[in-house]
């Protein structure tokens, strides 16, 4: 279970801006993270790109820069007024990852940010059915998140976030193998790369 610092920092948003910005300083900075899972995409300016989980729009801020057709989709209320404010190029639906109200074979690219760690496993599975669904075919699912460390020396580290700012599903993820549940049910996984001694990982994977 997370400490009360989980809770506020998702009701202030200084907070979470403030915990984002430390923890990117691992990767070279907020903005490097934010587009790490964009890194050898191509995205046209009427490309339609689903933001999905899009929290406050940190990395919608960096899609609606290459396409015209951004949708981000979140199930928090105050994420999505924060994200109207701070991006609002973009359009917006509130609705659940799960259950996504878009039609079949819709979106050129599909990208989540740090977001599938808070999933039940169950949940994590519909989620990942959802997004082959809603991709056209050749489409791209785009992602980061944590990655069990492949370096002992960043275990400590990942360990005190977790536990101060995360549930047991983050947890859970750090022993799921993404690539292979993507490859199951029925995505070509063609990049996966890890980051800070294995502890983010990025994957690339095509419908």
């Amino acid at each position: 279970m997370a400490t009360i610092l989980r809770d506020w920092s998702y009701r202030y948003q200084w907070l979470y801006d403030g915990i984002s910005r430390l923890a990117a300083l691992s990767v070279g900075g907020e903005a490097r993270f934010r587009q790490l899972a964009l890194q050898g995409l191509t995205i046209h300016s009427d490309s339609q790109v689903l933001d999905l989980c899009c929290g406050s729009g940190q990395t919608t801020e960096f899609l609606v820069k290459n396409s015209q057709n951004v949708t981000g989709l979140d199930a928090s209320p105050k994420s999505l007024q924060r994200a109207r404010l701070n991006v609002p190029e973009a359009s917006y639906v509130e609705a659940f990852a799960e259950e996504m109200p878009f039609a079949d074979n819709l979106f050129d690219v599909v990208h989540t940010s740090v977001a599938l760690h808070e999933m039940q496993p169950q949940q994590l599975r519909k989620i990942i059915n959802e997004v082959y669904r809603v991709l056209k075919p050749g489409g791209v699912f785009t992602l980061v998140d944590f990655h069990a460390p492949t370096n002992p020396i960043f275990w400590p580290g990942i360990s005190v976030f977790l536990l101060l700012f995360e549930t047991e599903t983050a947890w859970e993820l750090l022993k799921t193998d993404l690539a292979e549940l993507l490859a199951k049910t029925g995505f070509e996984v063609s990049k996966s790369t890890l980051y800070t001694g294995g502890s983010l990982q990025v994957i690339q994977a095509n419908k």
